[in-house]
């Protein structure tokens, strides 16, 4: 979409860090590119440009701000929620897809020629798949030279780059700075030796601590712990395994990592920010939720509260089958034979924490020899096969309705299993589960629910399905005089909890 340029000055001048990641302001007296909250004195608007992406600024020969670092901002929620091409073409791009597979990959991936793609991608982020590859690349070096003492010529190559004089002339050309010279002005962090401390940043506000409990709650033991304040996970990632740590501060997330390859820091840094959905608006979303009446309360009292993604497609398949028509807690035990039996150690000599299993072991096992009723087996079996054999992928570059249409296909799969995957597997943010024993519950308890028109919080339904699950929690108010209003063609749910 095109960048309004007198709104985005005001911006600008104001210093309005909700568009932190959703435009760059390149300033020409200066070649320097900032984000639009940059603390800098503002330029004269005439000496200003406006880039939709990092990428395209650095291609037009702007090199990033040290003050503000704009190449670390929360990326844009409008690419990070759209269907379409773009929208999957930005997400695979950030969990690594271009460097691990090229272009060509990634337009195979999508279902694209690369000429289409590489034409969608200039029309609406002003740089080709390449440029936004490497402007990520930049990144990723940057963290690796400010947080671990890797050798640089081991940094150029986990970061994704193709020779060592490509990583010194695109850190040169980026940061205004050799390797070296970001190394030297590093802070020091005290981290664990191995570990990769990170900060990753977010739009305020943020109701992180709902979303952590909301994921603890259903914390499988060997794959998930939490302490109450930190949830720490593996990760299966492409060339190996991780293992993640993650904890409110002021302001962002700290993130612990621990990497079996250090190639794996972007995809590991893009499944997490899709787990904690920090790359949303949350005022664009509670500007929505609260023009309902009966949720103003509810959006007061958790305001920013973010609609949680997976880290993996398949694990957040079998998580919703194996919970079909049982308790979260009967679900964990389950879930945890499962990885116990049938995921590997992450990390050797440590048999505490193992990954989750993969699509191919669990479709070569007898359906009669799962701990589950014997057509949800069947289901489960079924599922993985689809995803050993790519008939069905559930990940950030998924077709929404393509995905959905491939879940119905499947045995003992429906609608709102399906629908609970869009919102959970792909991301889709725009997921009502109305037929949900828990949403009737909890609009049964809320007052004024026979006022709400959930339609009328599109595109955001799923965070209005995460308000309502919250809001369980919540103290129980006085009975509501009638009962609460569902959407049209609501039935209750046959195939989920």
């Amino acid at each position: 979409m095109p960048i309004d340029e007198d709104a985005a000055y005001r911006a600008v001048r104001s210093r309005d860090a909700r568009f932190d990641g959703m435009f760059y302001t390149g300033v020409r007296t200066t070649g320097i590119y900032c984000r639009p909250s940059c603390s800098a004195r503002t330029p004269h608007r005439r000496n200003v440009g406006f880039y939709p992406s990092s990428a395209a600024a650095q291609r037009a020969g702007f090199r990033a701000c040290k003050m503000c670092r704009p190449d670390a901002t929360p990326g844009s929620a409008d690419w990070n929620s759209r269907a379409d091409l773009t929208g999957r073409a930005v997400r695979l791009i950030a969990d690594g897809v271009v460097d691990r597979d090229g272009v060509a990959g990634l337009a195979r991936e999508l279902g694209y020629s690369e000429r289409q793609l590489n034409r969608a991608l200039v029309a609406t982020l002003g740089a080709p798949p390449l440029a936004l590859a490497r402007a990520q690349r930049a990144q990723t070096a940057r963290i690796l030279l400010e947080t671990t003492d890797l050798a640089a010529s081991e940094i150029a190559f986990a970061a994704g780059f193709a020779s060592i004089r490509q990583f010194n002339d695109t850190i040169r050309e980026v940061f205004a700075s050799t390797p070296s010279g970001l190394r030297a002005s590093r802070a020091r962090t005290g981290g664990e030796p191995g570990t990769i401390d990170l900060r990753l940043a977010y739009r305020s506000p943020m109701d992180l601590t709902t979303s952590l409990r909301y994921l603890a709650g259903r914390a499988v033991t060997g794959l998930e712990s939490y302490d109450g304040t930190t949830l720490t996970r593996t990760l299966r990632l492409p060339h190996g395994a991780g293992l993640v740590s993650l904890a409110p501060a002021a302001g962002y997330v700290a993130a612990r990592l621990r990497l079996a390859d250090h190639r794996d820091l972007a995809a590991a840094v893009a499944r997490v920010r899709r787990l904690l959905d920090l790359d949303a608006d949350p005022q664009a979303v509670d500007e929505v939720l609260a023009g309902q009446p009966a949720l103003t309360g509810l959006v007061a009292r958790r305001p920013g509260l973010r609609s949680p993604g997976a880290v993996d497609g398949f694990e957040m398949a079998v998580r919703a089958v194996v919970g079909q028509q049982v308790s979260v807690a009967a679900a964990r035990t389950v879930l945890g034979r499962l990885v116990a039996e049938h995921g590997r150690p992450a990390f050797e000599g440590n048999p505490d924490w193992r990954l989750f299993p993969e699509p191919a072991a669990i479709a070569a096992l007898d359906p009669a020899a799962l701990p589950m009723p014997r057509a949800r087996g069947r289901s489960l079996v079924a599922l993985a096969a689809a995803m050993a054999t790519r008939a069905l992928v559930l990940g950030p570059g998924s077709d929404r309705a393509e995905a959905r249409a491939a879940l119905l296909r499947l045995p003992g799969i429906g609608a709102w299993t399906a629908d609970y995957l869009l919102m959970r597997a792909i991301g889709d943010p725009d997921v009502y589960l109305g037929t949900d024993l828990g949403i009737r519950q909890a609009l049964a308890r809320l007052p004024g629910a026979t006022a709400l028109d959930a339609s009328a919080t599109a595109p955001w339904r799923s965070y209005l399905t995460h308000h309502l699950w919250a809001s369980l929690g919540d103290p129980q108010p006085a009975p509501p005089e009638h009962e609460p209003l569902l959407d049209k063609g609501s039935s209750p749910n046959k195939d989920g909890k």
